[in-house]
């Protein structure tokens, strides 16, 4: 394990970036607001990072109190990682992060990987109130907890449970919803966003 580098200046900007400012470390939290993943999940989803930053990433986040790792039990006898609490708390740093960078995003490049689950964060910025959402996009589906105060944020894949909502939409406009270009809301009224279920979350995003 690295020894914690340290910005040595007496300012809580700076002693967040001494725990999370390294290379890869707010993707791998990004990947872990999906819930517990194994290592070779996360390899898979975080294209580009060696084996050897990805270990010394998540040793150093553990460290750190951000993460924690324990074995799941047989069959599975495979180890996991998942934020702790404190992790959690990063999700508005992501939040934040992400609107402010949408501008970036331009067109996909052909060389730009992506995850279906990526999205989840530029969509759950335009739903409010609380209940669990299903979004199927071209490159996947997966489900998102709105209102959540614990345990995972999103999810690859179907919702585990009977949703509340579900969103159905190209890629064109998903796109353009997490460039800021396109409101969610405003992507349902002019029919891109199809909305199906008789929940108040359903309901409230038809009439918005």
């Amino acid at each position: 394990m690295s020894p914690r580098r340290s910005y040595d200046q007496y300012c809580s900007a700076a002693r967040a970036l001494d725990l999370v400012g390294d290379r890869w470390t707010l993707l791998i939290v990004r990947e872990l607001l999906a819930g517990p993943r194994r290592y070779t999940d996360l390899h898979a989803d975080l294209p580009g990072v060696s084996t050897d930053v990805l270990a010394s990433r998540l040793k150093d986040m553990e460290r750190d109190g951000l993460t924690t790792r324990r074995r799941l039990p047989p069959p599975g006898a495979a180890y996991v990682y998942e934020l702790t609490d404190r992790g959690r708390e990063l999700l508005p740093v992501l939040q934040a992060l992400g609107a402010w960078g949408a501008p970036e995003l331009g067109e996909r490049r052909p060389t730009d990987a992506v995850r279906a689950h990526w999205f989840a964060l530029p969509l759950l910025r335009g739903l409010d109130g609380e209940g669990l959402v299903e979004v199927h996009l071209e490159e996947g589906d997966f489900h998102l907890r709105v209102g959540a105060e614990e345990g995972p944020v999103y999810g690859d894949g179907p919702a585990p449970t009977e949703a509340d909502a579900r969103l159905a939409m190209d890629a064109a406009t998903c796109e353009a919803v997490a460039r800021g270009e396109l409101g969610l809301t405003e992507a349902v009224r002019a029919g891109r966003v199809t909305v199906t279920g008789d929940s108040t979350l359903a309901k409230a995003l038809r009439e918005a």
